[in-house]
Formats: structure tokens, C-alpha cells, sequence
């Protein structure tokens, strides 16, 4: 019987012959292989996960891994809810994929806790160790690689005293069920503590409770600070309404949130990351003998300020004059 290793291994040099051919490498032929299937499975629909799809979709297009040609690519949304993920990764384990991208921690725990052997690249985590979704960040040891998304959170408190000086207590809201939010918060506290400030929190554990939180925690704090929750990603609307009404900042951990009502951030962009995991994937697709569970997590190090002056002018902020080239006016 043919291994799920020795198939993924004959797809992915058929499908390595096809890319060089569509890139004029000079081959004249290809093996008549099936396409490598590629299951997507992404936590729920917002900005941020939209980009890192995105990106990892154009990263395999460049080096000429087209869907539908030599690359068949099957994306699901779970909708935010656990039981969708765990019938998509059920779903993907059924069909025998080569390769699953899992978008979101909670994405990436549910394909993880199905198959232990189809590779897995996932974006959009935070701390690949606490999920305990690989031992290491440097020698993974299991069925996932990927792209961290831990942003510089202590930059983005600096940010909050730039933009609100005379802020005394920070508050943080968060989703208490997601463990990214919840490392997120916690170094969050370490930030707002070091600076001589007050630090509050407020917890959700579901979107129908983000409006309460956010009207609580605008009474409780001078300014919020939201980190790469995906609750709170997808909530935008509601914490932006709650904030102009309480004439108060929300500085967020990344620049999909800003662009949907958040104030500002200094953080990673979500598409580059999702091209990484891209060229992540091209470097499996390319050369079989790489193994993932040797393939080290990879980060961004590049930052970029993202600052809605739309939101500043509504809650009477005035952005300092260094800042102005990073505003934008919101649509």
C-alpha cells in the first residue's frame, strides 16, 4: 500500500514540474500525477485571517502552484465554531489533503487533534509551544511548522501613552477561550505595570457578549488595549460604536482592526505573514525530504504603524505630528 508520505512525495514533484514548467524552467514533460490537494481551513471570517489566506494563496501563484492546475486547493470557514472546525478537520483527514493550512490557533488545534500525519502549516498563532502544537519553536517534533503572529505588545503600550498621555489605567478585553489572547493579555499587564500604570480587565467568552464587556470596560479604563483576539477581530463594529460613544482609544494588535473601527496599532502585517507560510509550503512542495517536523517556526520582524484618523477626530484625539504619515481616513 502506497504510503500518505510516498503519495504527498510523487504529487509534489509532479506538481514541482508543472510550477517550473509555467515558470520556463526548461521541462518538457510531467509526471501524470493528481494535483497536490491543499485543505485551508480558517477560524472564522475578518480582516486579518482574509489576509493571511491571501498572501499564502499568492506566494504559491508566484512560484506557479496554481488551484486548479496543479495545486487543488479545498477552503473552509469554520464561523467561529468549534464544531465546524472539528467536521472540516475531519472533512480534510477523510479526503487524504497533502497539506493543511490552519489559520488561527483554535483552527490549528483542531486539525492537530485529528491526524498526527499530514503536514500542517498554521499562521496567525501566537505561541505555538503553549498551544502545545509543536515541543519547540526551533525543532517542532510533530506534524506542524508555521508563522507566529506574537506581535511587539510592548511597543503597542508605548503607543497607547503616545496617543494618550494622560491615560492612568489601561484596560485590555479579550476572548478568556482563546490561549493566544489570553499570553497576549498577560504580557500586556507586564507592559501597562512596568510603565507605572493601572491595569483592568474585562473578559468574553462568545461575540454576544462584546458589547457589554466593551461598554464595562469603557467605564472601568482611560484607554483599551485589544490584542490579536479573533472575537474581538470580528466584533470591530460593535467596540468601535462603544468607543466613540465614550470618547475613549482603543489601540489594537494589528491593522485589520484599526481599519474596522480600532484606533490604532503598530504591528505585523497579516498578508506578508500568510506569503511566508506560502514560501513555507513551496520549500515542502519542492524538496520532499524536508521534514516538518524539523522545519522551524518562523516570525515577522518587520512592524508597521496603522492610525485611523477617522476614529481620532471622532473621540477628539489629536494625533502627534510625527504620526500623521501613517493615518489613513476610514471608508
Amino acid at each position: 500500500m502506497t504510503t500518505n508520505r510516498a503519495r504527498f512525495t510523487a504529487r509534489i514533484l509532479a506538481a514541482a514540474l508543472a510550477a517550473a514548467m509555467a515558470l520556463g524552467c526548461g521541462f518538457t514533460a510531467i509526471a501524470d500525477e493528481e494535483p497536490v490537494k491543499i485543505g485551508i481551513i480558517q477560524l472564522v471570517q475578518h480582516v486579518a485571517l482574509d489576509a493571511s489566506c491571501e498572501g499564502f494563496l499568492d506566494a504559491l501563484a508566484d512560484s506557479g502552484y496554481i488551484d486548479g492546475e496543479n495545486i487543488a486547493v479545498d477552503f473552509q470557514n469554520g464561523q467561529g465554531d468549534q464544531s465546524n472546525l472539528a467536521t472540516i478537520a475531519d472533512r480534510f483527514v477523510g479526503d487524504d489533503v497533502d497539506l493543511i493550512l490552519a489559520i488561527a490557533t483554535p483552527a490549528a488545534l483542531a486539525v492537530a487533534g485529528k491526524t498526527t500525519d499530514i503536514p500542517i502549516l498554521a499562521t496567525a498563532i501566537t505561541d505555538f509551544v503553549e498551544a502545545r502544537l509543536v515541543e519547540s519553536n526551533e525543532l517542532p517534533g510533530t506534524n506542524v511548522s508555521g508563522t507566529t503572529d506574537w506581535p511587539s505588545i510592548e511597543t503597542q503600550i508605548d503607543l497607547v501613552k503616545t496617543l494618550a498621555p494622560e491615560a492612568k489605567t489601561i484596560g485590555v478585553l479579550y476572548n478568556s477561550g482563546e490561549v493566544n489572547s489570553v499570553i497576549q493579555a498577560q504580557a500586556a499587564k507586564a507592559a501597562i505595570e512596568a510603565l507605572g500604570l493601572e491595569y483592568v480587565e474585562v473578559t468574553v467568552t462568545s461575540s454576544n457578549e462584546v458589547l457589554q464587556a466593551a461598554e464595562s470596560i469603557m467605564k472601568q479604563a482611560d484607554a483599551i488595549y485589544l490584542p490579536t483576539d479573533n472575537v474581538m477581530a470580528s466584533s470591530m463594529p460593535i467596540i468601535y460604536g462603544v468607543s466613540v460613544e465614550a470618547k475613549k482609544p482603543v489601540i489594537c494588535g494589528e491593522s485589520g482592526m484599526v481599519s474596522q473601527g480600532g484606533l490604532a496599532t503598530i504591528g505585523i502585517n497579516y498578508y506578508n505573514l500568510g506569503y511566508q507560510t506560502g514560501e513555507m509550503a513551496i520549500r515542502l512542495l519542492q524538496n520532499p525530504e524536508l521534514k516538518i517536523s524539523e522545519t522551524p517556526i518562523e516570525s515577522q520582524n518587520q512592524y508597521d504603524y496603522s492610525i485611523n484618523a477617522t476614529v481620532a477626530a471622532e473621540i477628539g484625539l489629536t494625533i502627534p505630528e510625527e504620526l500623521l504619515p501613517y493615518t489613513f481616513e476610514m471608508e
